[in-house]
């Protein structure tokens, strides 16, 4: 259990006691209500992460209760398989099988909680090409046949979900960690991950070929942070995605804007959008807070903050879906009129680590922020 914890709060949550000053963020406490909502995966997420003192016992019973909780194992069972004939819509899918296994990482699993994960892992890594790249069944591009590809976006994705279910000491891993780091490289943004073409197929995704593309370089950098990666190269790379946002109104990477539909989470968060930026920069601190910080990067994580809660607490504290997948109707972050306890604990974990800003988020009016296109938009009002 105690190598367990260890991969997990170097990757995914922090460590040690924080301030509560992050409470300053959100209009209202939301704990008291996560605390005695009905799903089990926000009181866990909740006490383990939220509140100072917790027990272990608490902790332990709390995620026991995710484990048995029917919710839980209905996206157990829908875990998809990996092999010839199985096939997904993109890589933003919930059908991504690395999708799935990072949702149930957020909500509290850990590696040898059901045996349907491990199958799941074990196939993933069956098919790792000779340079370290892990591939998925898919077609590339849509309408072709499909094939093995081992896009970035491909390799990235089943990566992380390998450290986050404890598989970052098999050498495997270790070869597919070691195939990303050395594929970072300089792009027409500064340091960060191209979207390189597949060596066996030739297919490249969209987009310019010099140009840093955000997804897989998010998934990469919280790779490096699960292994305890600390480079100068991975802080110019975090500081690469927060020059996008930056250049928002003159650049805009193929594909990845930054206007409303990148500052209103879509649940389950999958895909690139503030949440997943700051997800990932929380976990390179250095990048952002302390006197080493550069201004410009610790400016730019403050407005993502503030858009972060602008765009997705409502007046109560608490986070209501605003955008959804389809296929998660039978869970609170896929009804759009109510509030989500998981959501709730979800974006409160990250708002945490942003404690040190929290006064520099409340000087910025997120309403004056010009989006993407260049045009101001003002943020949807809070659900009631």
């Amino acid at each position: 259990m105690a190598r367990k914890r260890a991969w997990r709060a170097k990757s995914v949550e922090p460590q040690g006691p924080r301030s509560e000053h992050w409470l300053s963020l959100v209009p209202v406490d939301p704990r008291p209500w996560l605390l005695g909502s009905d799903e089990p995966s926000a009181r866990w997420l909740t006490l383990a992460w939220l509140v100072e003192g917790t027990g272990d016992g608490h902790v332990r019973a709390a995620r026991a209760e995710v484990l048995a909780d029917a919710g839980t194992q209905g996206l157990l069972d829908r875990l998809p398989a990996w092999g010839a004939g199985t096939t997904f819509s993109g890589h933003g899918s919930p059908a991504f099988a690395p999708n799935m296994l990072n949702l149930l990482a957020d909500m509290g699993l850990e590696a040898g909680d059901d045996p349907r994960i491990e199958a799941l892992l074990d196939a993933m890594l069956e098919r790792q090409r000779t340079d370290g790249r892990l591939p998925s069944f898919g077609s590339y591009p849509r309408g072709a046949e499909p094939v093995w590809g081992a896009l970035p976006c491909d390799t990235h994705a089943i990566t992380e979900v390998m450290v986050r279910f404890g598989r970052g000491d098999d050498e495997r891993v270790q070869r597919a960690a070691a195939r990303i780091e050395a594929d970072l490289a300089q792009t027409q943004q500064g340091r960060g991950w191209l979207c390189l073409p597949d060596p066996a197929t030739g297919f490249r995704g969209p987009g310019r070929k010099q140009d840093v593309c955000p997804q897989v370089s998010l998934e990469a950098l919280r790779v490096m942070a699960t292994l305890g990666r600390r480079s100068t190269a991975l802080r110019e790379a975090v500081s690469t995605l927060l020059g996008c946002w930056r250049r928002r109104t003159s650049e805009r990477p193929y594909m990845f804007g930054h206007g409303r539909r990148f500052k209103t989470v879509k649940w389950p968060t999958f895909w690139y959008d503030v949440y997943a930026v700051l997800n990932t920069v929380r976990l390179f601190p250095e990048v952002w807070q302390g006197a080493a910080a550069d201004a410009a990067d610790r400016r730019a994580v403050a407005e993502l903050v503030g858009c972060l809660v602008a765009y997705n607490v409502g007046k109560d504290g608490t986070v209501t879906p605003r955008s959804c997948y389809r296929g998660f109707e039978g869970y609170s972050l896929g009804q759009k009129k109510r509030p989500s306890p998981f959501a709730t604990a979800r974006v409160m974990v990250v708002l945490a680590d942003f404690a040190e800003i929290a006064d520099e988020v409340a000087a910025i009016d997120v309403t004056a922020l010009p989006s993407s296109r260049g045009e101001d938009v003002v943020p949807l009002p809070p659900r009631a």
